[in-house]
């Protein structure tokens, strides 16, 4: 088997890891923010491989050619590329040059994500961040949304229950507002990959994980789902991204990220 090959044994959490990288694929020169473990080793998988012009931070103050391995607690052995406080990242943001990768609790067929809480906003069944970011994120550059659970308490029937990031609602843009610098690219999840190629932005399915089947997908979301016409099995990690993942995870920390953390390759439902 060559280096480049595609494996035979890996785990769930790899298999995420790397269809989350290719959601940056071709994206050229932009910031790339992973939010959670399996995003952040992804956007490094992603530097590491085939989006070498991608610009990462350390997490505090500078762009990084080496992305910082999981569990770091010091500067040594990393590359440094430029200075990057707090401020500049607005200013990439602003202009749209920043694609994220975020982790929604709830996300709606029309895009829109809620990470504030669940319920009521004026008596919540559960409060969760708050509308943080999300509101003039998803207004000013492209985002990917990660769903390690995928089911229909994330993916509702109707409406979130705070419209945190912006979607493809026509109802929820006020008159006069531009909405051409929004995007919503990927949803990778622990079922599929999704994006908004159907009639109107409409939610299609793009690729399964293997062993999963569309109406197993269907069932666990909350409304109509569409198959991409080249629906296909998602690609299996190579031994090569396989490398690269143990190398920026070390101590094996993306084990932990999904419930028991199953085979990459799962019996058929």
């Amino acid at each position: 088997m060559s280096e480049s090959s595609a494996a035979t044994n890996f785990t769930l959490a790899e298999l995420l890891i790397c269809a989350c990288a290719d959601v940056w694929r071709e994206e050229g020169e932009v910031l790339a923010t992973g939010i959670g473990i399996i995003p952040r080793i992804a956007q490094g998988l992603a530097k590491l491989t085939h989006s070498p012009g991608l610009m990462i931070t350390d997490g505090e103050a500078y762009l990084t050619e080496t992305p910082v391995v999981i569990g770091a607690k010091n500067h040594e052995g990393r590359a440094y590329a430029g200075w990057m406080p707090y401020s500049r990242v607005f200013d990439a943001l602003w202009h749209g040059r920043r694609h994220a990768l975020v982790g929604p609790v709830q996300v709606d067929r029309w895009g829109q994500a809620n990470i504030s809480c669940v319920g009521d906003f004026a008596r919540p069944k559960r409060q969760m961040l708050g509308l943080r970011g999300f509101p003039g994120n998803s207004i000013n550059h492209v985002n990917s949304m990660f769903v390690p659970n995928h089911g229909p308490r994330v993916f509702v029937e109707n409406e979130v229950d705070v419209v945190c990031s912006v979607g493809y609602r026509k109802e929820r843009w006020p008159a006069g507002v531009r909405n051409d610098y929004m995007r919503i690219h990927r949803i990778v999840t622990d079922l599929c990959v999704m994006d908004f190629g159907g009639p109107e932005h409409a939610i299609r399915v793009v690729s399964l994980h293997p062993g999963v089947s569309f109406a197993q997908v269907q069932a666990a979301t909350g409304f109509p789902l569409l198959k991409a016409d080249n629906l296909r099995e998602t690609t299996h990690p190579t031994e090569a991204q396989l490398a690269v993942i143990r190398q920026l995870d070390p101590k094996d920390v993306r084990s932990k990220q999904l419930k028991d953390n199953p085979p990459g390759i799962r019996p058929a439902a």
